[in-house]
């Protein structure tokens, strides 16, 4: 394997890693109005969430600056082409990041409320435009012969992209009913255990569309045999369908591992289909970015790999003890009542 192809599915894992683990918090936010019945059950649903969500940002803030590292060519076209898409989802997390400062700030349940539907909009906002930035890696933006971005915003919006959107949307509500049920108790666990097995066949059909939609893309505008893609896709495929299993026998744990899995796969399986390219140019596919023509010198690689060799355990290491810290259901009870 070379240094261009480490880099490229180093990055791949990242991503699926930010998904994994910032898919459920987003999915917590996203059933902020429908599952809790009181204030004290909203403060639990932030509090599953509140130790463990900023860490989580770290991923998507690694699988940036790795892209920079290893192919600025990439770095440069794909920011540039998606900057609005990427600016409104800046937006979307600074509103969620003030949700959980500020909803504390005041017992009025109208300034509470406030930003409770904040903490949502930022929690459907921001999945939903990456699923749709991700999309358009493989669906293809239009790019001049120097490779830089020829179009405009609304290139960014095609069926299959909105429909990605759309599909991670689903996807991470139902990860996160996952989590909730694997995390709270009493009432709450039981209305999440509920939510999940309602939304277990919605995520599996749009999971499976969006898998099936993503190899006729990845065959038409990246010019790729299904040989190597489809083995992902269908486990993933097969991981979804046990966590809907899971949901309907109200087995929380294997559900989130399912769920889990089934995000690692998915996105395996964008990645497999993108490569070689690392942005489809369309309609001339002559300009797409690979991944030979948009990464660093292979000084640069060899650098910033050991740098990624021995600063990679040390944030495993940190975000693992910070979940081994945070493992215990919550009651719901407030600290010092118990």
């Amino acid at each position: 394997m070379s240094l261009e192809e480490f880099w490229f599915f180093l990055i791949a894992l990242l991503w699926a890693g930010y998904f994994v683990l910032e898919g459920f918090d987003f999915g917590v936010g996203m059933l902020l109005p429908v599952l809790p019945r009181d204030d004290e059950e909203r403060d639990t649903m932030f509090e599953a969430i509140g130790p463990v969500w900023d860490a989580n940002e770290i991923w998507v803030v690694l699988a940036a600056a790795a892209t920079f590292a290893a192919f600025p060519v990439w770095y440069a076209t794909m920011f540039s082409s998606l900057y609005l898409a990427l600016l409104l989802i800046l937006v979307c997390l600074i509103v969620r990041v003030l949700s959980f400062e500020w909803r504390s700030k005041s017992d009025d349940p109208r300034w509470r409320r406030v930003w409770q539907w904040a903490n949502t909009i930022g929690s459907i906002g921001a999945p939903f435009l990456w699923g749709l930035a991700l999309a358009d890696l493989l669906h293809g933006l239009p790019l001049n012969s120097n490779q830089d971005f020829a179009g405009s915003f609304g290139d960014l919006f095609s069926f299959y992209s909105v429909f990605a959107g759309l599909a991670v949307v689903v996807f991470f509500a139902f990860h996160g009913a996952g989590y909730l049920a694997l995390r709270t108790s009493s009432d709450l666990h039981r209305r999440a255990v509920a939510m999940s097995r309602r939304l277990a066949p919605v995520a599996v059909v749009g999971g499976a569309a969006l898998l099936a939609w993503t190899l006729v893309v990845a065959h038409d505008n990246n010019h790729r045999t299904l040989t190597a893609p489809i083995v992902p896709a269908a486990l993933a495929l097969i991981a979804l369908a046990i966590a809907a299993t899971a949901a309907y026998l109200r087995r929380s744990g294997p559900m989130f591992a399912m769920t889990a899995l089934a995000i690692v796969l998915s996105v395996a399986t964008l990645f497999v289909s993108l490569y070689p390219r690392v942005l489809v140019s369309s309609p001339d596919f002559a300009n797409s970015l690979t991944i030979d023509n948009a990464a660093s010198a292979h000084y640069a690689l060899k650098v910033i790999t050991i740098v990624a060799l021995v600063l990679t355990p040390i944030v495993l290491l940190y975000q693992g003890w910070t979940y081994y810290i945070f493992r215990r259901r919550l009651t719901g009870a407030r600290v010092g009542h118990e």
